[in-house]
């Protein structure tokens, strides 16, 4: 496995977000679905990485920077014949460091509240995200789950 930054230029991560993107969109109501599209995950406060294992794309996230010492953990995504694999573990054990070597002091994130996203809040509390109010532009949602972490 090789977790590397990501320009978000090539086809390949293109489609794996934007099956991300359409499969949220058919579990969260519009008006609670916060992922980002490609151009949202281009802008400069926002680091992405891919996962490959070999030639093959099997997982993804990024950090948005929210202010000096805080960033926002988005896209979390992996492929679903790799789910249940340690690839989320892996990425995420990735971020937190690339977080704290960034200078960031507190990470945060949503995910959904609905069954299909209990194995991210697991993973999530397994290192150490406890749940939070809303964070940022976020509004309390029923839909959602608002975790953070001190780094």
């Amino acid at each position: 496995m090789k977790i590397m930054v990501d320009d978000l230029s090539g086809s390949a991560i293109a489609e794996f977000l934007d099956e991300h993107v359409q499969q949220m969109r058919s579990i969260t109501p519009l008006e609670s679905k916060h992922a980002l599209d490609l151009d949202e995950l281009r802008k400069t406060e926002i680091t992405f990485w891919s996962v490959m294992d070999g030639d093959a794309l099997v997982g993804c996230g990024a950090i948005k920077r929210l202010d000096t010492g805080h960033a926002e953990l988005k896209s979390m995504r992996t492929t679903p014949t790799h789910k249940r694999s340690g690839i989320a573990s892996l990425l995420l054990e990735h971020i937190i460091t690339e977080a704290k070597g960034m200078g960031f002091t507190r990470l945060s994130l949503e995910t959904g509240s609905a069954e299909f996203f209990l194995p991210a809040r697991k993973l999530y509390e397994k290192f150490g995200f406890v749940r939070c109010e809303p964070f940022a532009d976020y509004q309390p949602d029923s839909n959602s789950t608002f975790m953070t972490k001190a780094l």
